[in-house]
């Protein structure tokens, strides 16, 4: 059963409306209850269809590649390199027992176990992430950077448009949702100063990202081409690659991000398959000049997903602050794989890529502070007359994104992440 078919569905599931977690959806996490262990689910309107009580109930059992434990490990690294045409099976067999014309599930006497709220639920990391590289591949927001701190008529550096740019990030501090970080403390140097200064981070940012999880393995010297790079990628999430800004601007040549990224970055829990994206495949943008053969794409690997940032100051409501879409980005998921393993480059199951900050076209879109605020010359307008040039301690910063079309509707749920004081 598949989404591109548009084949209406209903589930017996009670799925409020404009819930992302729809019956066309269902995307995979991790997750524990003060009752229960870590262990796999997916997710459908406020429930979490727990796997390892379908798995012991035996409707999975024709899926003869599922080891028993399969679905009690606190990782989905295990699940997801058993490949697609298990995982698609998997899925699909949930998406038919939750269909309102079917009883199996509804009427079993397991139903009560198999079904966990979502309220009750501690969402953990979805994958082991052993390496996690971040790509700068939105040309809105590169433009915006190098007419910010370069010249306005040559903006983008010359490789910008023949290669997805990017660079090896670190993994182990990328948290999931609900998990407050501490501001960072580093080095910065204004340019009115004679020195650096050391001191928690004035700049501290948001990114708003997608990153895509590899589902496959490749050897040293293998390289995957543009027309395989979907069967490698097992789904999205919501990525925010938090931010210092002035200590990254110190640090950055010649070497890149260092402090000023790598205190942390916040994803959403539930990884969307590219099999529920199906209905808003389209092409992206135009790319020119032409890209070298090894980047070029048959098949159209852009997606229509709706993005959203909101920031709240503590014990006051929140103001959405950007809308974006992801269908901006100018290079595609299918490029960035290709280039990444271009060289020989091995990856892993569990892997992460950033897409880099998506911005769009007009300045309500842009994906950072130091865009919609304009490097702290416009400060940007929050509910009840506060403004905001970056994060401030106690501030929370909530991403969202969904795609929605012909009344289908697919969605992240979101990443939510506190500023704490620096320690």
């Amino acid at each position: 059963m598949s989404n591109q078919n548009h084949k209406p569905m209903t589930s017996w599931v009670q799925v409020p409306k404009n819930s992302d977690f729809t019956i066309y959806n269902l995307p995979f996490g991790v997750f524990e209850t003060k009752r229960i262990s870590a262990r796999a689910g997916i997710a459908i309107g406020d429930k979490i269809v727990d796997l390892s009580v379908l798995h012991d109930e035996g409707f999975f059992s024709d899926i003869t590649q599922l080891p028993n434990d399969i679905f009690l490990r606190n990782s989905l690294n295990d699940f997801i390199a058993l490949g697609k045409p298990v995982t698609r099976k998997v899925r699909e067999r949930v998406q038919e027992l939750l269909l309102e014309e079917r009883e199996d599930l509804r009427e079993h006497q397991c139903r009560g176990k198999a079904m966990v709220s979502r309220k009750e639920a501690i969402m953990l990391l979805p994958v082991k992430i052993g390496d996690y590289t971040d790509f700068y591949s939105s040309m809105e927001h590169a433009t915006n950077v190098g007419t910010m701190f370069r010249d306005p008529n040559n903006a983008l550096l010359p490789n910008w448009k023949h290669l997805p740019v990017g660079y090896h990030g670190r993994a182990s501090s990328i948290i999931p949702s609900g998990i407050p970080i501490t501001r960072p403390k580093g080095q910065f140097k204004d340019p009115d100063m004679e020195s650096p200064a050391f001191g928690p981070s004035r700049r501290l940012d948001f990114e708003l990202e997608l990153a895509f999880i590899t589902g496959k393995p490749t050897k040293m010297g293998e390289s995957i081409s543009t027309e395989d790079a979907e069967d490698y990628i097992f789904g999205f999430v919501l990525f925010n690659d938090w931010s210092a800004r002035d200590i990254q601007a110190w640090e950055y040549v010649p070497l890149g991000p260092f402090l000023g990224k790598n205190f942390a970055s916040s994803i959403s829990p539930w990884i969307v398959t590219l099999e529920a994206l199906e209905f808003v495949r389209l092409a992206g943008p135009t790319q020119d000049p032409e890209v070298l053969p090894y980047l070029k794409c048959e098949k159209e690997h852009a997606f229509d997903i709706n993005l959203e940032v909101y920031i709240q100051p503590e014990e006051k409501e929140a103001t959405k602050v950007c809308t974006s879409n992801y269908k901006h980005m100018y290079w595609n998921i299918a490029q960035q794989l290709a280039h990444h393993t271009v060289n020989g480059c091995n990856i892993n199951v569990g892997d992460m890529y950033a897409s880099g900050t998506i911005s769009g076209p007009t300045e309500d879109s842009y994906g950072s502070m130091l865009e919609l605020a304009w490097k702290g010359t416009k400060p940007v307008q929050l509910a009840g007359g506060e403004e905001r040039k970056f994060i401030e301690d106690g501030d929370t910063v909530i991403m969202k994104g969904y795609s929605e079309k012909d009344g289908i509707r697919v969605g992240f749920g979101e990443v939510s992440s506190k500023v704490l004081p620096a320690n």
